[in-house]
């Protein structure tokens, strides 16, 4: 398993069309094979920085995630909303040993 987590920002005004195709997005991504959850949450801090949290069986199966005809769409939104370029981690659920 696999977690990616996907950090935006996003410029004044926008936030309606993000949201908008944030849902759309998120919709068609969820009945992808692989896809355990992808969720969008919104800083309490800074209104203006939405964090995707997904979820995803095995990294193969981001390779039709990326290449699907709603991301493709969501690329095209994203790019007109955001102020910089999104921060994006992919991230094994491996525990660090702090003890």
């Amino acid at each position: 398993m696999i977690y990616v987590v996907a950090t935006l920002t996003i410029r004044p005004g926008t936030a309606a069309e993000f949201i908008a195709g944030a849902k759309a997005c998120i919709a068609e991504t969820v009945k992808e094979s692989g896809c355990i959850s992808y969720d969008l949450t919104e800083s309490v801090t800074d209104p203006a920085k939405f964090v995707f949290v997904e979820q995803w069986e095995n990294a193969e199966a981001l390779g039709p995630h990326g290449a699907s005809d709603h991301m493709r769409a969501w690329r095209r939104i994203v790019k007109e909303c955001i102020s910089a370029p999104p921060r994006i981690e992919i991230i094994t659920p491996e525990k660090v040993d702090v003890r």
